[in-house]
């Protein structure tokens, strides 16, 4: 992993080397810090924002537990208040008796009078003889049927309800305490209410940086930041979130589609059948507002500064690979041969010293050139002389014994049979020999080395007859490629002998040529008796070496070496052998340049 880590380093250009470099060591760490911070900036706004929200919310709880304790304490005045309980008990004969009994009891203005944070203090009772003055209210079946009215007379403990305006006669539409008082000797109850000051309530809200709400537990809001939400539900609101059953504390949620956060609180007075609930809402977007604005503004500096200096890092780094390239263009050309370049590349630096010394390795090279030259010229001469010679000697060493033992086969067939065949193989003897003395070209076609092994197959077939079968499979699209001569028929001569004579039921001899990519493979392949691996290795030792060193297996060597000579060591001779399976010749011949 390392070493390809490294490799596709080294296998980057100069110049995105140093502008990764700089965005990897520069830009995204700055980047990332600058991201960082811009989130702590964020949280910590957002966590002021919800202590601040927190903290008012219980201000307001607490100012609102002092404002409920008057109208509670007031309540507590008139539970076993003896002039209340005979106003409203007695049955009164006229009008004007009510009249006087009214305005004898003053002692729910006073109360109104001496505490700002109420507005009003209502008793209602079922007495048929009283009359409706806004103080004291006989019951109807409106007031009777109500949800606050039953829930009083249910229990003894307060109650804290937004009376909405249902009643044409008594309308409230203000947060209001409502208590059952007993009367115990007339073994009847009332109900005892005192409407809260509205105007004292949306004070404490008033100045909240906040939405702030304060709703009961029917979802009335009692007082609001925004007066006019005061009698609305909650559900109205479409905040989109169930406010009532929220739990107490900050969360995270989504108000009128917007990421917001709620504050919830409850403030449950003493002896409170149920209480109320505070909610301050507000936006994370205009918390978050100022701190963003200053992030936006500090990231955009911090862009412009880095792309002016990534902008510094590239007109660095073209300069830099401008010169470079140049002087990696001169060496192409030197590379190429010419040896006139001159790198004008200047400069001081590293890359000018490469330049200066560039021009000393021409002019070095110049100077050794022409000392070589002399001296090559002389040694070609003399090679290309011996390679000629060596060639011809090594064309003249193919083994003649098959004329010999084809003319016998003639002789003793003429004897036996008639003249017609005797005089086709003749022929093809005849064309063997013409080759065998034209050895002395350098190439010949493909065409007419097939030709000359079809020739010799013949005569061979008529010398053995049924131990001999052979096939020839040939491309025709290769029979115009030029091969040394006498190159493929050692090899058919090497598998009919040796085939024939080590196998008593005769030989298969099959020779292919066929297109290989870009060159001709050329196989000699026969099902004979084959060699050992022992006999294979010195058989591929002996064509192999350097310098006949005896007279066994000329032709194989002298095909192996002349091939070698002519075309190079990729296209030798190749031997495969099994042992009783039979032999496979086989060689190459690039036609890239080899084609007439």
């Amino acid at each position: 992993m390392k070493r390809k880590i490294v490799r596709l380093i080294n296998n980057l250009k100069l110049k995105h080397k140093l502008l990764i470099t700089y965005i990897a060591v520069v830009m995204l760490p700055v980047l990332i810090a600058g991201g960082v911070v811009t989130s702590y900036f964020r949280q910590q706004a957002m966590d002021r924002a919800i202590d601040q929200a927190t903290n008012d919310v219980q201000k307001i709880k607490s100012q609102m537990a002092t404002m409920l304790r008057v109208p509670t304490d007031i309540s507590n005045t008139f539970m076993f208040n003896k002039k209340l309980e005979n106003t409203v008990t007695m049955q009164y004969p006229s009008v004007l008796e009510l009249t006087k009994a009214y305005l004898a009891y003053d002692d729910f203005k006073d109360y109104v009078e001496l505490y700002r944070e109420i507005s009003a203090i209502r008793f209602y009772y079922d007495n048929s003889t009283l009359i409706n003055n806004m103080e004291f209210i006989p019951l109807d079946e409106a007031t009777r049927s109500s949800g606050w009215y039953q829930r009083a007379m249910e229990t003894k403990s307060i109650g804290w309800f937004y009376i909405p305006d249902d009643e044409e006669d008594v309308p409230v539409n203000k947060l209001s305490l409502v208590r059952q008082i007993p009367f115990p000797e007339h073994r009847s109850s009332g109900v005892f209410m005192v409407v809260l000051n509205q105007e004292e309530l949306n004070r404490m809200l008033r100045r909240e940086q906040f939405e702030t709400l304060i709703f009961d537990e029917q979802g009335y809001i009692v007082a609001g930041k925004n007066p006019g939400l005061v009698g609305q539900t909650i559900d109205q609101l479409d905040f989109g979130v169930d406010l009532r059953n929220q739990a107490i504390g900050a969360h995270k949620m989504e108000v009128k589609g917007e990421p917001s956060y709620i504050v919830v609180e409850e403030i449950v007075p003493e002896s409170s059948v149920n209480g109320l609930k505070i909610v301050s809402v507000f936006a994370t977007d205009t918390i978050v507002k100022d701190a963003n604005y200053v992030s936006i503004m500090g990231l955009i500096i911090i862009f412009l500064v880095l792309l002016i200096a990534l902008l510094f890092v590239y007109i660095v780094s073209f300069l830099m690979t401008n010169r470079l390239l140049r002087l990696s263009r001169h060496f192409n050309r030197l590379a190429l041969g010419d040896l006139a370049v001159v790198s004008s590349v200047d400069g001081n630096d590293e890359i000018g010293q490469l330049s200066r010394q560039f021009n000393y390795m021409v002019e070095s090279i110049n100077m050794l050139m022409n000392q070589v030259i002399e001296k090559t010229e002389q040694n070609n001469i003399l090679e290309i002389a011996q390679k000629e010679i060596k060639l011809k000697m090594l064309a003249s060493q193919i083994n003649p014994h098959f004329l010999f033992n084809a003319l016998e086969s003639i002789r003793m067939n003429a004897h036996l049979k008639g003249e017609k065949e005797i005089a086709h193989i003749v022929r093809l003897l005849g064309k063997l020999m013409r080759k065998n003395l034209e050895v002395g070209r350098e190439q010949i076609a493909l065409k007419e080395e097939v030709e000359m092994v079809r020739s010799y197959l013949e005569i061979q077939k008529f010398r053995y007859e049924d131990r001999l079968n052979y096939e020839l499979k040939v491309d025709p699209q290769l029979l115009g490629t030029l091969v040394p001569p006498l190159i493929i028929q050692p090899l058919v001569e090497n598998a009919v002998v040796h085939g024939v004579e080590n196998k008593e039921t005769g030989v298969n001899v099959e020779v292919v040529i066929r297109l290989a990519g870009e060159q001709a493979e050329i196989i000699v392949r026969d099902d004979g008796m084959g060699m050992t691996p022992g006999k294979l290795a010195e058989v591929m030792g002996t064509i192999t070496e350097p310098e006949e060193s005896g007279q066994s297996r000329i032709g194989l060597r002298n095909v192996h070496q002349r091939l070698i000579m002519t075309f190079g060591d990729g296209h030798g001779l190749n031997i495969s052998s099994q042992y009783r399976k039979g032999t496979e010749f086989s060689f190459t011949i690039p036609l890239f340049r080899n084609q007439v």
